[in-house]
């Protein structure tokens, strides 16, 4: 099969894929907020409440596409929803973009470090890196535009002010704790760049 027609419209909005796609990230939703269980449970105890949806950012990002993936699926009876679908498909893309690359990224720049790489670590690579992929992929289907974009990167900049501002941001391997001000900055950056590329596959997407 040419990989032009693996990757098409149709290939991507068969039911099959849908279904697919969308049973698995809402597992790994399940199981990513189940893996954030003990940082929350102690930002819960010791930190403002209002602090714990900043908590848990790679399940919230597979949490946005997931939610995308059912507009997909039921286009007729979730169309009175269409703003609100936008912007759910807005925050999939910069965020799965992001915090997919973001996770993969801390992984290596710990193991490079010196941290052990276990199979837990290569299972989150695979993951997240699919996160990345397929969000970008399914740009072509999804409807979001410029205004959206924006809106979903304030959200994430803003994410990233929290996270290091308060001190919530992901538990980093121990090799890195002494990094979390090259972290911060590489996190900042990489949120520019995931709106970045968000823009340029909806361009993209466009005129095909």
């Amino acid at each position: 099969m040419r990989l032009s027609l693996l990757w098409s419209r149709e290939f991507l909005s068969s039911r099959f894929i849908l279904w697919a796609l969308f049973i698995s990230n809402l597992l790994g939703t399940i199981y990513g907020y189940i893996w954030y269980g003990e940082q929350l449970q102690e930002t819960w105890a010791n930190y403002p409440r209002w602090l714990i949806p900043f908590v848990p950012d790679s399940p919230t990002a597979s949490l946005f596409f997931t939610l995308a993936l059912l507009f997909l699926m039921f286009p007729n009876p979730l169309s009175k929803y269409h703003r609100v679908r936008t912007l759910i498909e807005a925050l999939a893309v910069v965020t799965s973009v992001k915090y997919g690359v973001w996770a993969v990224s801390i992984i290596f720049a710990g193991a490079y470090q010196g941290n052990a790489l276990v199979w837990q670590d290569w299972m989150l690579v695979a993951s997240h890196l699919a996160m990345a992929v397929e969000a970008l992929l399914f740009v072509r289907l999804f409807k979001y535009g410029t205004i959206m974009l924006l809106v979903a990167g304030a959200w994430t900049f803003l994410n990233d002010f929290v996270d290091y501002s308060f001190g919530v941001y992901p538990w980093l391997p121990q090799v890195l704790w002494d990094n979390v001000g090259a972290v911060m900055i590489f996190t900042v950056a990489l949120t520019g760049v995931s709106i970045v590329a968000g823009w340029i596959a909806m361009r993209a997407a466009q005129r095909i």
